[in-house]
Order: structure tokens, then sequence, then C-alpha cells
């Protein structure tokens, strides 16, 4: 069985170390801070192998030779990480398939947040590393993709099994939930949602990793395709009301 160790970094990262016990290869999924991967992987007595970058951002890829440089590992993402000034050592894109001992990660094109953004799912572990094209209740601000590309994105991710365990890169939720309330008032499941919320950070505990399921139900960013908020957001489809949705959330 695969081990996701999560801690926080800098202001609002998560960070997360994947490790397979068998092989003994451990990951760093993007690395916002190098210090605190390399103390987390000393903590665990784990050997990180390899960095796998979703994106280009800083925060998402700003560790990566500080990281290396400590553990001689492989560092994997997107060309479009060369942006930070060090090309990856092994360049993915969409359909590829990398290994973590014996199990099987697939590529997935996530752009919109950044052109070039990538999943890393992992079918049999039933989970994937998503940074930040989904958040719990929300979605990456859209910097450098279109609505229908990113709409073609978040629908690569719905179409995941529902029992797949999302991880998210940032603590966003409560702000998340405030627009997810205005935007979508009369769901029920999203205000059981929240009450879940109140509780779960009341006690100082991390609302991520979230579950697909859960999010099908009540992000609003991916139930664009949904008739009824279509008729309070849209222009009568999915992309369309999907920037409306994105564009409200930056102003709110």
């Amino acid at each position: 069985m695969l081990e996701v160790h999560q801690f926080a970094c800098l202001s609002d990262n998560y960070g997360f170390l994947l490790h397979d016990p068998v092989s003994e290869e451990t990951v760093c999924i993007d690395t916002p801070d190098a210090d605190a991967y390399l103390a987390a992987a000393r903590g665990q007595h784990w050997q990180i192998t390899q960095i796998w970058n979703t994106h280009w951002h800083p925060d998402h890829a700003g560790g990566n030779a500080a990281i290396k440089a400590a553990t001689h590992c492989e560092v994997i993402g997107p060309a479009e990480v060369e942006k930070l000034g060090t090309a990856p050592d092994r360049v993915v894109k969409h359909g590829d398939v990398l290994e973590l001992g014996d199990w099987q990660v697939h590529v997935i094109d996530v752009s919109g947040h950044t052109n070039g953004h990538i999943a890393y799912h992992i079918p049999k572990a039933e989970l994937a590393f998503v940074g930040d094209s989904v958040f719990a209740l929300g979605c990456g601000r859209m910097f450098e993709g279109t609505p229908d590309q990113f709409w073609a994105s978040l629908c690569r991710v719905k179409a995941l099994p529902p029992s797949t365990m999302l991880y998210c890169a940032h603590e966003y939720t409560e702000s998340n939930l405030r627009f997810a309330l205005h935007a979508d008032p009369e769901n029920a499941k999203l205000q059981d949602y929240a009450e879940h919320i109140g509780k779960v950070r009341a006690a100082g505990k991390p609302t991520v990793p979230t579950t697909l399921s859960r999010e099908l139900a009540t992000n609003p960013f991916l139930r664009a395709d949904d008739t009824a908020l279509q008729a309070r957001w849209g222009g009568g489809d999915a992309v369309a009301t999907f920037a409306a949705l994105r564009a409200a959330k930056d102003s709110f």
C-alpha cells in the first residue's frame, strides 16, 4: 500500500511525500519549500528518489534544485517547468504513464490555471495529485488558460472514479466555501459539507484530501454542466457557465 505523508508548507500550501514501502522509493509531489520536504523525509526515514511537478509556479517547483542537489533524485514534470531556469530530467505530458515500484501512474492534462499543468493519477491506489487545477470546492485561478481549455481539463478529472481521493495543493476550502454557497445556495449536500468543514477547521485539521464524489456533488466549478447552475450563471452551456463562475470568484 502506498503511503502519503502530508504536511504544511509556506503560508497555505500542502507538501506531499508519496512512499512505496516495497520499492522504498519516495516522491515529492511538487516542491514549494525544499527545507520542509527534506526535513519531512528525514522524519519519516524515507529517501527521496523522484520529484513530480504539476506545474511551473515557484510554489510548486521552486525547491527542485535544492532537493535534487541534496538527494540526486529525478525531476519529472511538464516542459513549462523550465520557466524557472532548469528543465525537468524527464518531461511528461497527457497520456504518459510513470511507474513507482509496481504502481502505474497516469499523467493527465489539467491545463487552465497554467498551460502544461498536469495531474498524477494512480488508479489502483484510488488517488490523484491535482496541484492547483482542482481544490476542495474550487479550482485554480485561470492565469494562462481559456475557459474551454479549463473546462475540458475539469471534465478529465470528473471522469475519474468517484472514489478517487484528490490531493490538492492549498488549504483554500473555507474561502471556496463562501463562494460556493453564494453560487449554489440551494444545494443541500453543499450545506452539509459546510457543516463538516467548519468542524474540521475548528479542530485545526486539514480539509485536504477530498473525494471526487463529494466534489462532484458540491463544487460549483465541477458542476458547470448542471442545468440549475447554468440557469443561474450561464449562457446555456457548461463552458459559458464555468467562465461566469470563474470570473465571479475572481472578484468575490
